[in-house]
């Protein structure tokens, strides 16, 4: 009796990942997005792994992932030109020698306060008595 409910629940489990992955499927076409194993996992909430032992799956992946056109190269506009990527190292150059100077400067001065506090802890206070 509970083998037939857990191959009920198993088989109920098993069409609701191929619905979700077929749907996800349709999804990424209609979205014109990249189609792969690694998105369609990601899209049905199913595993890379199970997707590759779907015979079906496998196959409409497979076909769909090489129909696909490929993809457009970047816009000569959206490359970065070598002068902006050099402007940009030294930009993050001279952020680095900034905030290791503040580093350095925050170590000291907590080294003063360190030492200003250990100091006054071995001084005894002198207080009257009581």
């Amino acid at each position: 009796m509970a083998a037939d409910s857990l191959a009920k629940a198993n088989a109920s489990r098993h069409r609701a990942a191929v619905v979700a992955a077929h749907s996800a499927l349709d999804q990424l076409c209609r979205d014109g997005r990249a189609v792969n194993f690694g998105a369609v996992s990601r899209a049905a909430g199913v595993s890379r792994t199970w997707l590759y032992r779907q015979a079906d799956l496998r196959d409409r992946i497979a076909r769909l992932r090489s129909s696909a056109p490929p993809a457009p190269p970047p816009e000569a506009t959206t490359r970065a030109s070598i002068s902006s990527l050099r402007q940009r190292l030294e930009s993050a150059r001279a952020e680095i020698s900034r905030l290791r100077a503040e580093n350095s400067a925050l170590r000291d001065q907590l080294a003063r306060q360190l030492g200003a506090q250990r100091a006054q802890q071995a001084t005894p206070s002198v207080s009257g008595p009581r």
